[in-house]
């Protein structure tokens, strides 16, 4: 007779496939994402599949390179296009504008098609392709400095704490005057008249600005400028409300953000896409929980907006990610492994979607065990099993109809339908003239901002007497209208010294006290609330 004190071994699962399958089976709208695995048969009487109204919950799509994940943000934006959510994926690689184009049928679609149950047929999908400043094909994606905000800012700059508090201090001072930080050379212009003779006295109440974190600040921005980076920043900004759209079928549109052109600069394009979530955040009204998202946000690279981030940093992503599911809006990271993303915000991630990990160094398997402890528990070996994935294949679970988790799944993924590979250039250069929005964005324009108002140098008179918008003008002209390549590189003369000693600022003096004060509400991240 067995000891009454000694605990008994679990019960096996008689029927595990049908335990598994069932977690997954419901009546409402829900993604196809593939077949159960098991004892490497895969099972097209068990499909694995996610339902539309939990998309909002966010989400992980991780795996090492090579495993697949791109292809499985494909399928699931098709998916999503074709039950009228919009999708915003980035395109780091240049090899997501296929969704645009029908797939090509062959023998490994066919084949795949077979093993998982799909009716596969190849379709593309409305497409809107942007460029992050201009840089590379697309629609430019612009902001203004007023409205990405200090913190943002401070990150791409590589600023430390006490620095990007006194970058606050400077947006402080210029939305509470007026000055519009339209453009880098805005910045610039601002942050040397405030350590001028005349800007100190206007700091006097607020705090102030040392000469020598303005420097770095100063020397930041040029840098940042003479990398090209000055396109990026300016008008007409971008509206996120565009990524809401659906096409006229009723289809979600894809927008697709091609950043293969900046992928040396990863540090600014995840910034640039944590911006653009975070202006979604502050714009769309609380809708609660509806049967679909309002839009499905893929954050690609997630590991570099975590890198070297603040504490406070941190805090303001968690909380956006926790709020912004009330808006309506889903949005899956994705990244390597879990381990990339905090665990605040990773304890936020309702759907995960693992590829293959690999084990070959002790920080992998340390990765790789961290990995499998953000599962269900499972029947399955899923340390064997994250390392012995095939292409396409994915250990899955996310939240059912009723918001529990399901039981995790060894799955075979689908096939997209669209084109897996880029559409030949010439065909993404003419949908992108194409575009109803490329009138709007396409020419980037310069008007009356804070370099003018400070240089005393207003922007061309309209016929009716206003100021119009001027020529663009060059991101790398400094206050002085010196190209900074010509600036000397004496160590003794700053550049806030060579900015103080033109003659541009002595206007503001008389100028800024009648300015109409008009603080600007600002978010999480320093953007800002100004509704455009």
């Amino acid at each position: 007779m067995a000891d009454s004190g000694t605990e008994s071994e679990p019960e096996p699962d008689p029927d595990p496939v049908r335990r598994i399958a069932g977690g997954y089976a419901g009546g409402g709208p829900a993604l196809e994402l593939g077949a159960l695995l098991w004892d490497g048969v895969c099972r097209k009487d068990a499909p694995v599949r996610v339902p539309l109204a939990m998309l909002n919950r966010h989400g992980l799509v991780a795996g090492a390179t090579g495993t697949g994940k791109t292809k499985t943000l494909q399928l699931v934006a098709e998916q999503l296009s074709a039950s009228g959510v919009p999708v915003f994926l980035a395109d780091i690689k240049g090899d997501v504008s296929g969704i645009s184009a029908p797939g090509v049928p062959g023998d490994k679609v066919r084949e795949r098609a077979a093993e998982v149950g799909q009716e596969w047929r190849g379709r593309g999908f409305p497409v809107e392709f942007y460029g992050l400043g201009g840089v590379g094909p697309g629609i430019p994606v612009r902001a203004t400095v007023t409205d990405f905000g200090p913190v943002l800012l401070a990150k791409v700059l590589g600023l430390n704490r006490t620095q990007e508090q006194s970058l606050g201090l400077v947006f402080h001072y210029a939305d509470s005057k007026g000055l519009e930080l339209d453009d880098l050379k805005d910045l610039r212009a601002v942050v040397a008249f405030l350590v001028s003779d005349q800007g100190k006295a206007e700091l006097r109440t607020v705090g102030g600005l040392s000469t020598a974190t303005a420097g770095v600040i100063l020397r930041s921005v040029t840098v940042f400028e003479q990398q090209g980076a000055a396109g990026f920043f300016g008008r007409p900004e971008f509206d996120t409300a565009q990524l809401l759209r659906t096409a006229p079928d009723g289809r979600g549109i894809v927008s697709v953000l091609e950043l293969a052109a900046v992928r040396d600069r990863p540090q600014l394009f995840s910034t640039f896409l944590m911006w653009l979530l975070a202006d979604l955040f502050h714009e769309l009204p609380e809708v609660g929980d509806q049967d679909r998202p309002k839009l499905v946000f893929f954050f690609d690279e997630a590991h570099l907006l975590f890198t070297d981030a603040s504490k406070a940093f941190l805090e303001s992503i968690t909380q956006t990610v926790k709020l912004i599911r009330s808006k309506g809006v889903g949005v899956f990271f994705v990244t390597q492994t879990p381990k990339d993303v905090p665990g605040e915000v990773l304890a936020q991630l309702g759907n995960r979607v693992q590829h293959a990990l690999r084990a070959f160094t002790p920080d992998d398997a340390t990765a790789l065990k961290a990995t499998v402890r953000t599962f269900p528990k499972s029947p399955y070996d899923l340390e064997a099993v994250l390392t012995g994935l095939g292409t396409g294949e994915a250990v899955v679970t996310v939240l059912g109809e009723s918001g529990a988790p399901t039981p995790t799944a060894v799955t075979r993924l689908r096939a997209p339908e669209s084109l897996m590979g880029p559409v030949d250039p010439a065909a993404l250069d003419a949908a992108v003239a194409a575009s109803p929005l490329y009138g709007t964005y396409a020419r980037a324009v310069d008007r009356e901002s804070a370099y003018e108002k400070l240089s005393g140098r207003p922007g061309p008179v309209a016929d009716d007497g206003s100021v119009a918008e001027s020529a663009p003008v060059s991101g790398t002209e400094s206050v002085s209208g010196t190209a900074p390549d010509s600036v000397p590189r004496r160590e003794q003369e700053s550049l806030v010294a060579q900015v103080m000693g033109s003659g541009a600022f002595k206007s503001l003096a008389r100028s800024v006290g009648t300015q109409l004060g008009r603080e600007i509400t600002r978010s999480l991240f320093g953007t800002s609330r100004r509704r455009r």
